[in-house]
């Protein structure tokens, strides 16, 4: 099974709550699908980047997403007593059930 690991930092200069951070993340889920629309020429404007370029904003728009979800799985293990660990176990298997991953 191929894995992509990023390993991506607690950000220590917040306080966030798991409310704060879901907003922070549909923000920054709309800057990406803004990102990939205006690729696609879906944003009505004319597409005068180049796609090295709107790769990176893409790129850059996705690792804001990544974070911003790493940042609740904080919230979530700090304040909630989630285990992150056991619940991506879980994850994985459902994945494998479902059929999208075998092993």
């Amino acid at each position: 099974m191929e894995h992509k690991v990023i390993a991506l930092p607690k950000l220590n200069n917040l306080a966030p709550t798991m409310e704060s951070t879901a907003l922070k993340l549909m923000e920054e889920a709309g800057e990406l699908a803004q990102a990939i629309g205006k690729f696609r020429g879906l944003s009505g404007e004319s597409n005068v980047v180049s796609e090295e370029e709107v790769m990176k904003m893409i790129t850059r728009e996705l690792l804001d997403v990544a974070q911003t979800a790493v940042s609740m799985m904080y919230v979530l293990e700090e304040y909630y007593n989630v285990d992150i660990g056991a619940m991506l176990e879980e994850h994985i298997q459902k994945l494998i059930n479902k059929g999208y991953l075998t092993r």
